[in-house]
């Protein structure tokens, strides 16, 4: 067997945002989200997956949207590539569910509060080491919270390491399923819960159908030009800075040589001859060092 690499938005809205993906979404949003004493029971799938026609990457969909049985509306996104202004666009997105709900005339207390879930393969917040982190409107000194309306949930799956063997709980096995999806030949055996076995049966290949393989593989293959693109730009940064760094020290070591010469008296023309510097350099040094 094959899966589907959920980690492509394309499989992600087809596994958790299709017709049948209910109780499927509903095990994932309890495992990932502490909703305290609360669960989520009931939810309603907002715009289904369909097949997308693709005429380019940008029509592709990108997140599931649900509201659940107490009425909370949950946007979940998986996010591969770390683009610039990602962070302001995932709380942008929140924002306008969250303001768009009121309607002309209505009244602010019919707000409903917005949960935006977000999945990404990349690290996002480097200066802590858990998987899950929460993000609230909170008073600065003193914490206090000054709504829960609109709450950030990030789930970064660089940093979630375990293995099959070390998977405890169903948390880690939702985590582990997105993440190794794609890698897979079959079910592992610790995998029994009826969600997961659902959801390994709808990212199952061998029930896609032509044009769905088609997109799927050509997510997969934009999304591997868009990380090479993004490692080459950054190889690049890193091999003209090393080079700007070499041109930097060198010029630098002739200066300090320079200046070691002119307070051994040595003739400006001599340490022009030694340094490869220009006389004009060499006087502007003797100047500097004189005053």
């Amino acid at each position: 067997m094959r899966f589907l690499d959920v980690r492509t938005d394309f499989a992600f809205k087809k596994v958790f945002g299709s017709e049948r993906s209910k109780n499927v979404l509903i095990s994932f949003l309890n495992a990932i989200i502490d909703f305290g004493e609360e669960r989520v029971t009931d939810l309603t799938i907002v715009d289904p997956y369909q097949i997308p026609l693709l005429k380019g990457m940008k029509d592709s969909y990108v997140d599931v949207k649900a509201v659940l049985s107490n009425n909370s509306k949950v946007i979940v996104e998986m996010q591969v590539l770390n683009v610039e202004g990602f962070e302001k666009r995932v709380l942008y997105n929140a924002a306008k569910l969250y303001s768009t709900q009121l309607k002309k005339s209505g009244k602010y207390t019919t707000l409903e509060p917005i949960i935006a879930l977000t999945i990404t393969d990349f690290e996002m917040f480097p200066e802590f080491a858990k998987t899950i982190s929460y993000w609230t409107l909170r008073e600065r000194e003193v914490l206090l919270q000054y709504s829960n309306d609109i709450e950030l949930i990030f789930a970064e799956l660089p940093k979630f390491t375990k293995t099959e063997e070390e998977l405890t709980d169903i948390t880690d096995k939702w985590l582990y399923f997105i993440k190794h999806a794609g890698d897979m030949e079959f079910v592992p055996e610790s995998f029994t819960e009826p969600q997961l076995l659902e959801a390994f049966d709808i990212a199952n290949t061998a029930g896609l159908s032509e044009e769905e393989l088609d997109i799927q593989f050509k997510r997969q293959d934009f999304i591997a030009m868009q990380q090479g693109a993004v490692e080459k730009a950054v190889k690049d940064g890193l091999e003209r800075g090393i080079e700007q760094g070499i041109e930097q020290g060198l010029e630098q070591g002739k200066i300090d040589t320079a200046r070691n010469m002119l307070r051994d008296q040595m003739p400006v023309e001599t340490i022009c001859k030694y340094t490869g510097l220009e006389r004009e350099m060499v006087e502007q040094l003797q100047q500097n060092d004189q005053e």
